[in-house]
């Protein structure tokens, strides 16, 4: 199968809108080609339709009431025996992080907050677009209730996928976690 044939899900792609891939977000946004409010009517896509999905650090925004619809929806549009990809903020990270008293660690600028716990809380809540933290077992539980049948722990830039390029989209690295849930 090449790559043409592929139909991959940038999910949440805010400004970040790469070519080959489905770019969807809810504000129009340059690059952006598929916007919608996945809570509002769904993806207008196909069902069983994408051979994988990825989703870089746009999760957070959703409330935890919306966390299994949404991933229910993302779900939906994968073929069977497909895969969602997702980085997240690693709560696990900050934590360690903050408990080191490691400064550096956060993305936080001193003006915004100073002291390692400000700075951790910041981050964590990414000035209020945040309303989701989020573990390993935690995202693997929300998976599993939302359908999918398996949930693999990843590494930065590795997967457990035939498909390279689904690592395209990683970024992040030192704070965040990543998993892939096959439909």
């Amino acid at each position: 199968m090449s790559n043409t044939e592929i139909k991959r899900l940038n999910w949440g792609c805010g400004s970040w809108t790469p070519e080959g891939w489905i770019n969807s977000d809810f504000k129009d946004e340059p690059g952006v080609n598929l916007v919608c409010d996945i809570l509002n009517g769904g993806l207008p896509l196909e069902s069983d339709s994408l051979d994988y999905a990825v989703s870089i650090h746009a999760l957070p925004e959703m409330t935890y009431p919306k966390l299994v619809p949404v991933l229910q929806e993302l779900r939906r549009v994968l073929k069977p025996g497909a895969v969602l990809r997702l980085g997240l903020p690693d709560i696990d990270k900050g934590i360690a992080a903050y408990q080191r008293g490691d400064r550096d660690y956060f993305l936080i600028p001193d003006e915004d907050a100073k002291s390692p716990g400000a700075k951790f809380i910041t981050q964590m809540l990414w000035y209020g677009y945040s309303k989701l933290l989020f573990t390993r077992d935690f995202i693997e539980e929300m998976l599993l209730k939302a359908g999918f049948s398996r949930v693999v722990q990843c590494e930065f830039k590795q997967t457990s996928t035939p498909w390279p390029e689904i690592l395209d989209l990683d970024n992040r690295e030192n704070e965040s976690l990543f998993v892939e849930a096959m439909k």
